[in-house]
């Protein structure tokens, strides 16, 4: 079976930074190649790319992971119906959470301070649900509860089967953007599981690199000369380097997961494309954002290597198994590690007859990316952007799946 797989290799160099810290504060690292390198989690890069689809998705097709899912739901039941007090409306969103989703909901163990209302029900671990569940969601307390915010009417309203099917079939329908990308687990329910279209690895330097301290001081502004000395001192603990990222996209678990479409108008591709755009260029231009005020370090990558495959996803990441390391000192690393690439992605291709596969396009800056020219012609990230999106809508429609079902009028 053809598939529809989205390849993302990255070079990105990145100067004294803590973008992503361990449990003792210092920057993650891992073994690899039999030497130390920089890391930085895969989830924090996910993150990362979540947070940039605030200015790339329409917050309409984006979702909310909180343990506070109950007061989300009660705040769209109080703009329905604005004559709800707030404890109403936050058992209506409890009692159709617990019959959507079987997780406990239930008010946290703090007390509120004096003078601030209680605390809202919450679940016992995070929930990822879309915009539009959330406001099926609460539509649907409504209903049950005839629109007068009696729990009890909403309980008997649940004990009828088919409304229980329906609760949780809105929990598992029009799923958001980043919920089809990343997936989602609900623990009490594993039918309501969704399968991440998305698989995001551990970045990794090419390099070997060792952690360094920064020893610093605050002075006291209201200190005079006869008060010498900091007023406190620390330490934090930082490392430069040229990372290698990888993610691959499966577009068909993309298209599964966001369904028929999020807009009834358009086309069925239209939001797998949309969602594939917006994280392409997320992914591409975010930065985890640890240590961001202290050392400044808004870099873009200096290369950008993406490949459509119609078998399986391909990491390049073995082509620096053996650490990167310059002729000379002044001559850094990306030079070198774009000629690894250059040698190691054809050599691979050609040994697993993938060398003739979908698409390539290649977005690379500075002199030192001049190896790479041989896989080819450099684009900017804009057109990188678009012009995967317009293949992956033009293998969608072209599938056999879309293909039967214009001719049998679906």
């Amino acid at each position: 079976m053809t598939r529809t797989i989205i390849d993302v290799h990255i070079l990105q160099t990145v100067p004294p930074s803590n973008i992503n810290r361990d449990d003792t504060g210092s920057p993650k690292t891992a073994v690899y190649g039999g030497v130390r390198r920089a890391r930085v989690s895969s989830q924090a890069w996910k993150r990362a790319t979540r947070k940039a689809f605030d200015d790339l998705v329409d917050p309409t097709e984006l979702g909310v992971r909180t343990k506070k899912v109950a007061e989300a739901v009660a705040e769209r039941i109080l703009a329905h119906e604005p004559a709800l007090d707030r404890t109403a409306a936050l058992a209506l969103s409890a009692e159709t959470l617990r019959t959507a989703t079987g997780s406990k909901i239930d008010p946290p163990k703090r007390k509120a301070k004096e003078g601030e209302p209680e605390p809202a029900p919450e679940a016992s671990y995070l929930m990822f649900l879309s915009a539009r569940q959330l406001d099926a969601l609460a539509e649907l307390a409504l209903k049950g509860s005839d629109g007068k915010g009696d729990v009890a009417v909403l309980k008997d309203f649940f004990k009828n089967k088919d409304n229980k099917v329906l609760a949780k079939h809105l929990v598992d329908t029009r799923h958001s953007v980043d919920i089809a990308l990343f997936g989602r687990m609900v623990a009490d329910d594993p039918g309501l599981n969704v399968e991440a279209a998305t698989q995001v690895a551990h970045a990794l330097s090419v390099h070997a690199v060792d952690n360094e301290s920064d020893y610093y001081t605050a002075v006291d502004d209201r200190n005079t000369g006869a008060e010498p000395g900091a007023g406190m001192i620390g330490v934090i603990d930082f490392n430069s380097a040229t990372l290698y990222r990888y993610a691959a996209l499966d577009v068909d678990r993309l298209h599964a997961n966001l369904g028929a479409g999020l807009r009834e108008e358009e086309h069925a591709a239209a939001p797998t494309r949309r969602a594939v755009e917006a994280f392409l260029e997320g992914f591409i231009t975010s930065l985890p954002t640890g240590k961001v005020n202290t050392f400044g370090n808004h870099t873009l990558p200096s290369v950008v290597l993406v490949k459509l495959r119609s078998k399986r996803p391909v990491s390049f990441v073995a082509a620096f198994e053996r650490a990167v390391a310059p002729k000379r000192r002044e001559d850094g690393f990306v030079e070198e590690a774009c000629r690894r690439l250059a040698a190691h992605v054809p050599e691979l291709e050609a040994a697993y007859g993938i060398a003739g596969d979908e698409g390539t396009w290649l977005v690379r800056v500075g002199e030192e990316t001049g190896p790479l020219a041989a896989l080819g012609e450099s684009i900017s990230i804009p057109a990188l952007v678009s012009s995967i999106g317009e293949s992956v809508a033009d293998r969608l429609i072209q599938s056999p799946a879309e293909i039967a079902g214009r001719e049998s009028g679906a």
